[in-house]
């Protein structure tokens, strides 16, 4: 495994979000041309097959495409086939097809975002042995036309705990994933790992309540699973669920809205910094923010990355790219945790980086 290193996890994650319904993609199989050709051999054109979030899930493929959006404005590359583009999945079923479109409009390099892509990425390196092929979230082996990346999502879920245990007041937390698997395997070890070692240390008794929604797009879902939490005295949810986390959030922020500032719920947000979706006025009449902090995943960064390497014909095929801690590829925001919270997570991120705590990526039985 290559450890790599990240140039720019602070500058994607940290964006402003762009206005991304407006502009391309639209459907599912479907992609803007609009743009024209921004390299006549279209050598180094990029494209990425989103999973069913699509590019406008404020997570893991809106920080795919803000990434690679960076990367176009960087090297002057426009957008549309011979440049760079998106195709956005609407179901599963429409990965193999949407792979496909992307090799037929002739993408030199093609991206599938997350590991439910990880069959028909492969696939399809098989039968197109001169394109560049990259699967984000999983490993696929000995094929020289495709690179795997994947994220030390355990190591900032860590930091999550840490911060989520030192917030809360009723000591009962909750995560909600997406569907189950080992990468939100990660996610969920991490974080119980983070919540027992601080509550250890602080000396007290503090649950996790686990559930999964089996869908990374079901919104309804994710509203409903955090409504039994927040009436079981849950005050703090960390989601990593994909679009499906916007349920979390609506249900926190209708919540919020009846309650005074004091007594609010908290999420925790994943992937990218969601703290825009947590703004609302308390019933007291006062504007705040239920986003406790966010954990950042470098998925526009390591885009950008690769996509650079295409750019300058080094293309690391065959190769797996691990982002973690200690190289920038994982973090945890700031958010509105309070000082004592901030210094336990700053000691805590000094130990995993440097090796002395050890961050299991599978949950305890």
């Amino acid at each position: 495994m290559k450890k790599a290193k990240l140039f720019g996890l602070g500058a994607v994650a940290m964006a402003s979000l762009l206005a991304l319904g407006a502009c391309g993609g639209g459907g599912g199989g479907t992609t803007d041309s609009s743009g024209g050709s921004a390299k006549e051999d279209a050598k180094h054109s990029v494209a990425i097959v989103t999973d069913i979030g699509g590019v406008d899930d404020r997570s893991f493929n809106q920080s795919a495409w803000e990434g690679l959006q960076a990367w176009g404005k960087d090297h002057d590359i426009k957008k549309g086939n011979g440049g760079y583009n998106y195709i956005q999945s609407n179901d599963a079923s429409e990965y193999e097809q949407n792979i496909t479109q992307a090799v037929t409009n002739g993408f030199k390099t093609v991206f599938g975002i997350g590991y439910l892509l990880a069959d028909p990425i492969s696939a399809a390196a098989d039968q197109n042995p001169d394109t560049n092929f990259v699967i984000i979230d999983s490993v696929i082996d000995g094929k020289k036309n495709v690179a795997s990346a994947t994220f030390k999502d355990q190591e900032a879920a860590y930091l999550a705990g840490v911060a989520a245990a030192e917030t809360t007041k009723s000591d009962k937390l909750g995560f909600i994933g997406g569907e189950e698997g080992a990468v939100i395997d990660r996610f969920q070890a991490g974080f119980e790992k983070g919540v027992k070692d601080t509550a250890d240390k602080l000396g007290k008794d503090i649950s996790v309540d686990v559930q999964y929604a089996a869908s990374f797009g079901d919104p309804a879902k994710g509203k409903a699973l955090a409504a039994n939490m927040y009436n079981s005295d849950i005050d703090i949810i960390y989601h990593a669920s994909g679009g499906t986390g916007q349920g979390v959030f609506s249900e926190a922020k209708a919540r919020n809205e009846k309650l005074d500032e004091a007594d609010k719920v908290w999420v925790i947000g994943v992937d990218s910094d969601q703290q825009k979706e947590g703004k609302y006025k308390s019933k007291d009449g006062k504007d705040s923010n239920f986003c406790l902090t966010s954990t950042l995943k470098g998925v526009g960064a390591a885009v950008q990355d690769i996509s650079t390497r295409a750019l300058e014909d080094k293309f690391p095929g065959g190769e797996h790219l691990s982002y973690g801690l200690k190289d920038g590829g994982v973090s945890l925001t700031d958010g509105f945790l309070s000082d004592k919270a901030k210094d336990a997570v700053k000691e805590a991120k000094d130990k995993v980086s440097a090796g002395d705590i050890k961050v299991p990526e599978t949950p305890e039985k």
